[in-house]
């Protein structure tokens, strides 16, 4: 199988969806690798580290999708690069498809098969190639509060961990998942007063179990989230709805209850974002203001790390992408659950079932899309 690897790009990012330790692996189960000259530059991995390990450079991207049986990428196929997918061709990346209808009809209408990498699930219910990139984004999320905190961007000017004599900031977290726990660990690590909601409580008394004392363990529900917002000093929203479009949790009219110069960081802005005020915002312009409240809600968090995004990503997608090439998606798909669960989109059919709520659009059986192609 031919496998190519693009250049990111979308607005500052610079990860890559395959590092040359990776591209010498699937030379070695006998297939061609092809990647965009640069895609691993901001990563720290150069074009050289890529022909070393075996791989082809080219130099245009439209190529690269011109002769590649198998894409992977780190973030969605941009509009530009739509006229360029291929029927049959498979797209391996983060697509989070319920945040736009204009992406998924491309999709459709190019026959290809989208492989997504936020809904591979094993069995358990466990997201793996999701999880690093949650990791990431929950550590940064008290990183870039922590700044837009500070008066010159606009915010009260207190400090996340206080000082003895004066109190720390008060953080409010929703959802207990992989991004509110590394939010709470990072915040409760430097000194604030962390409340931590979610609806599960087994996942409560879980976290109740293994957070520190300056974590407090609520459930999530409109009075507590309501009582809590008039004390914060930052909302981290983490909610997740596998491949389907986040709820919209928080009101405009329950955000203005916030005290001047909060900060809200709203990690589920992939998927749509879970406040009435939330839009997406890039690295390069990641703030603006409602209310008097800061909102930083950039789609691409882990962008902005990009070498240690693109390892710990490409640790967890590798294998899979192996799995892939090795097989075809056809095997992979009905043979893995996981893979299974990852395919969104088969040949013009929508095989997540939230995709297709999202967008009242019709859902088909991913085995049914198979004995149909």
């Amino acid at each position: 199988m031919i496998i190519g690897v693009l250049k990111e790009i979308k607005i500052d990012e610079s990860r890559v969806a395959l590092l040359p330790v990776g591209a010498e692996l699937l030379i070695e189960h006998g297939h061609q690798v092809l990647i965009e000259t640069q895609a691993g530059s901001a990563s720290g991995f150069s074009d050289d580290q890529y022909i070393s390990a075996g791989a082809t450079v080219v130099s245009i991207a439209q190529e690269v999708y011109r002769q590649a049986d198998l894409i992977i990428k780190v973030k969605e196929p941009l509009p530009q690069e739509h006229p360029f997918l291929r029927e049959g061709q498979i797209i391996f990346t983060y697509f989070h498809f319920a945040a736009s209808e204009e992406l998924t009809r491309a999709i459709i209408r190019a026959n290809c098969i989208a492989i997504a990498y936020e809904t591979i699930e094993t069995p358990d219910g466990h997201l793996p190639l999701l999880t690093p990139m949650s990791e990431i984004a929950g550590r940064m999320a008290v990183q870039q509060a922590a700044k837009y905190l500070e008066r010159e961007h606009g915010g009260r000017g207190v400090l996340l961990g206080g000082v003895p004599g004066v109190e720390p900031a008060t953080v409010v977290i929703l959802g207990g998942g992989v991004v509110g726990t590394h939010a709470a660990k990072m915040a409760s690590g430097l000194g604030a007063k962390v409340y931590l909601l979610d609806i599960n409580l087994e996942r409560l008394r879980y976290l109740s179990d293994i957070m520190p004392p300056n974590v407090i363990m609520l459930m999530a529900n409109s009075h507590n989230i309501r009582e809590l917002l008039n004390k914060a000093d930052v909302l981290i929203s983490c909610v997740l709805i596998h491949g389907g479009k986040a709820p919209k949790l928080i009101t405009r009219d329950v955000l203005s209850s916030m005290k001047k110069g909060a900060v809200v960081v709203d990690v589920a802005i992939d998927q749509g974002g879970s406040l009435e005020t939330s839009c997406p915002t890039t690295h390069e312009d990641p703030i603006y203001e409602v209310d008097g409240v800061i909102h930083y809600c950039v789609a691409n968090m882990p962008g902005a790390m990009p070498v240690t995004s693109t390892i710990a990503l490409t640790n967890a997608t590798l294998p899979y992408v192996v799995e892939i090439a090795d097989k075809g998606y056809k095997r992979a798909i009905l043979e893995n659950p996981a893979v299974s669960k990852g395919a969104n989109i088969v040949l013009g059919k929508i095989t997540y079932p939230n995709v297709a709520e999202a967008f009242g659009m019709d859902y088909t059986p991913v085995e049914e899309a198979l004995r149909k192609s």
